[in-house]
């Protein structure tokens, strides 16, 4: 069975976006509607194209430089179905994997008891990167992200401890 991904866009090569040179995948749709958005071309569901995970993972692995993905939006828990497929077989091809969120970690909690797709995204991310973008949360100087607001979570200790267990990443 052939699943596609609806995309805003792919970048082979990033330091921005995550820890090591990493490739993004910007999802399509996000229902936010953050002020200040980074990504406004992203929030429609209905824009970007819908693209075969092979294809993203072909073109990701081609590079042997690149270390990890990140999923970035849009908002890549609307697709989660189809990034817990690609996060699969990203992981099986040794890369690590930042998803970027919307929700908060509270909130996607919550929404994994109800959809295993999104439990299984949750699981098979190494970092997830949570909440919305706030505009008066602005800082320049944070890594990897928009907001003070904005936490970086180690996936597999906040789900071992049941608490959220935040990284510093430079």
């Amino acid at each position: 069975m052939v699943m596609k991904i609806r995309l805003a866009g792919l970048a082979k090569e990033s330091v921005v976006d995550g820890p090591g040179l990493r490739s993004v995948v910007f999802a399509q749709g996000c229902p936010r509607r953050c002020p200040g958005c980074h990504n406004p071309d992203a929030l429609d569901p209905d824009g970007g194209q819908e693209v075969d995970i092979d294809e993203i993972v072909s073109t990701i692995v081609k590079n042997p430089l690149v270390k990890g993905v990140t999923f970035s939006g849009g908002d890549p828990f609307l697709q989660a179905a189809g990034f817990a497929a690609l996060a699969g077989k990203l992981k099986d091809r040794g890369l690590n994997i930042l998803t970027f969120t919307g929700y908060t970690w509270e909130e996607l909690l919550a929404l994994s008891e109800r959809d295993k797709n999104v439990k299984k995204l949750i699981e098979l991310s190494d970092i997830i990167i949570d909440g919305p973008f706030i505009e008066a949360e602005k800082d320049l100087n944070l890594a990897f992200r928009g907001s003070r607001n904005q936490r970086i979570i180690d996936v597999k200790k906040s789900l071992e401890s049941d608490n959220i267990v935040e990284m510093e990443l430079n």
